[in-house]
């Protein structure tokens, strides 16, 4: 008698970032809070939005049963949901407790960040940053990282693998060098400076996501969790000695220089959010 093949359900979670979007290049096209940059933030928001559905029509034709797509732009209500496959769950809002990563604790088989950028003092890269412009620099056991690597750990730390990811050139460097050459790597532009940049055509973009997310989930077998080795010390350099005073006051803390401030523990889950929380104080000021 022939065996019978088992149906294996694949889950899959999406984080989408605006600035790593074809096109983008000035954060005017990414604001949602100031009225002068309306026009061109509606424009980009839709295309952020196209970018995500690229993402999802790449998954679902390779056998995703489950796509969660969490919006991780500014105060994350930037995707449009009535624009959004109708096939993907959307996961928007802020404050979310794991931020840009929400939703990664119910157990996903793979995850692609799309339209991210390289972190903060990266050269030749389109609006660089990590999470906020009051952060000068991050790093995990003495490695500066930026929303790549800390959101890629904290998958890790689910045991999900971070299959892909689209941005810019620097973005496609900066994870390759940390998650290895396995990693997919859409590159949609070229910075020219931190507020210019040779792009491809959305179309074009949407297409390479699409093909490359579907190559990817096919091959996600090989890819391994990226993991940071206990302990994990966090430091985090901020731009003013005031914004370290306050993140300071997160319990655990420790302040190791006028502008930095640390924080360790054998679980990265919890570094992270010591993380969210330091970055919250920061802003109190």
């Amino acid at each position: 008698m022939a065996s019978q093949s088992t149906f294996v359900p694949m889950r899959v979670y999406i984080s989408v970032d605006m600035e790593g979007i074809a096109g983008v290049v000035h954060e005017d096209q990414t604001n949602p809070v100031d009225p002068r940059c309306a026009g061109e933030y509606a424009r980009f928001r839709a295309l952020m939005t196209a970018e995500a559905n690229a993402a999802v029509e790449g998954a679902l034709d390779v056998g995703a049963t489950q796509v969660l797509v969490n919006d991780s732009h500014w105060f994350m209500r930037n995707l449009i949901a009535e624009q959004l496959h109708p096939a993907a769950e959307l996961l928007s809002g802020d404050p979310k407790p794991r931020s840009m990563m929400e939703g990664i604790e119910l157990g996903f088989d793979a995850a692609l960040f799309i339209g991210y950028h390289a972190r903060a003092g990266t050269p030749n890269a389109i609006l660089d940053h990590t999470y906020a412009d009051r952060i000068h620099d991050v790093r995990l056991n003495g490695r500066a990282v930026g929303e790549l690597g800390l959101n890629a750990a904290l998958a890790g730390s689910y045991g999900v693998p971070v299959v892909l990811v689209s941005g810019d050139a620097a973005l496609g460097a900066e994870a390759r060098d940390l998650l290895g050459a396995q990693v997919a790597t859409v590159v949609v532009k070229e910075a020219v400076s931190r507020h210019a940049a040779r792009s491809v055509s959305p179309d074009v973009a949407r297409q390479r996501i699409k093909e490359a997310t579907t190559a990817a989930l096919r091959q996600r077998g090989d890819r391994m969790p990226f993991t940071v080795p206990p302990p994990v010390a966090l430091e985090i350099d901020f731009a003013f000695t005031v914004q370290a005073d306050m993140a300071e006051l997160c319990p655990g803390a420790s302040r190791v220089a006028g502008r930095t401030v640390r924080y360790s523990h054998q679980d990265y889950r919890e570094v992270f959010r010591a993380w969210r929380a330091m970055l919250t104080l920061s802003r109190a000021v």
